[in-house]
């Protein structure tokens, strides 16, 4: 049993009563959208953020109550229209293996349900009747929007920078994270400090799984990784920290070329294989997985500092999971 399966597997319970308010907060008068939904809703996914909702409520207070689950239940459902959203700008024909909402019903119905995830999210926050917890989930829209803008910024004015790289990814990733530790504490009204130190355990924890997911673009299904096809990054005009770091730092004869190519409209595959390959033979890869452990190590130091409870060994374990996951 992997560490995912048995996190699942000690808060069940939990977990039953979040999907089973999503289920009932998405139903609709309307059979189309109905049918989608159930579609949609047939692969649940790792379901590793309302995970951290669950467990930063348990750390803080020793429970996860109904504020909690419905938190949860409304960040995940944002977290899932963000998704929606995504492969529609991206025009994403899979996604976990199957087709893409835009993939079988197109574009404009996809954006409608894009929306109808986020306002059934928005309600869901309202339903906890804790402002607390809907000025998180608000401020986490604005953050997952800004993120994605500052992505597309960085790839047409050519961003080659370590700390822009970084601040997408806490924009557009980590953000998530630090919304369901707010969410968890705010559902079970933990102190300022264990909010501080939860929150800032998982912006470390989001920003681990961000770079743990842009290594995956640097290989193929081969045993070693297992997610996205390779090279998918680079294909819409993200430069990743693998890549990133050896053009920053390498003094490689060819690095003027690589950033020339790097600045392209449009890579063909040949460019995309070029590019890995010139990410993975000069370090790019150690020095990403290096920068995820010295991340892990930071977020280790603050779990040390609660008492310790099957809750904290549980965050504990996504934590391993998340930096060393193959999909």
């Amino acid at each position: 049993m992997s560490e995912l399966q048995e996190l699942h597997k000690s808060i069940s319970g939990e977990l039953k009563a979040l999907n089973d308010r999503i289920d009932s907060a998405l139903k609709s008068p309307n059979e189309l959208l109905n049918t989608i939904i159930s579609n949609y809703l047939s692969v649940r996914g790792k379901q590793v953020r309302p995970i951290v909702v669950m467990l930063s409520a348990k750390i803080a207070s020793g429970y996860v109550n109904d504020k909690a689950v419905e938190g949860g239940a409304a960040v995940e459902l944002l977290h899932n229209a963000s998704l929606i959203h995504d492969d529609v700008v991206d025009d994403s024909m899979e996604r976990r293996g199957r087709q893409t909402v835009n993939a079988i019903w197109d574009n404009h119905i996809a954006v409608l349900v894009g929306d109808y995830f986020t306002t059934t999210a928005l309600n869901c926050a309202i339903g906890t009747g804790e402002l607390k917890i809907i000025e998180s989930i608000c401020r986490l829209g604005k953050k997952l929007s800004v993120g994605e803008l500052d992505q597309i910024q960085n790839a047409r004015s050519n961003m080659v920078s370590e700390e822009a790289y970084m601040q997408v990814i806490e924009r557009k990733t980590a953000s998530l994270f630090v919304a369901c530790a707010e969410i968890g504490c705010h559902a079970v009204g933990a102190s300022q400090e264990t909010l501080e130190k939860l929150s800032e355990f998982a912006l470390l924890l989001g920003l681990c799984f961000q770079i743990r997911d842009d290594i995956f673009d640097y290989f193929t299904a081969d045993g070693d990784t297992v997610g996205k096809p390779t090279g998918n990054d680079l294909r819409e005009g993200k430069v990743t920290l693998p890549l990133l770091h050896v053009l920053l730092e390498s003094k490689h004869p060819d690095n003027e070329k690589m950033l020339a190519l790097c600045s392209a409209d449009r890579l063909d595959e040949n460019e995309i294989e070029v590019l890995i390959a010139y990410a993975k033979e000069n370090g790019g890869i150690e020095y990403a997985r290096e920068k995820m452990h010295e991340l892990q190590q930071k977020a280790e130091g603050i779990l040390d500092t609660f008492e310790e409870s099957d809750a904290r060994e549980q965050m504990r374990k996504l934590l391993s999971y998340v930096v060393t996951r193959n999909y």
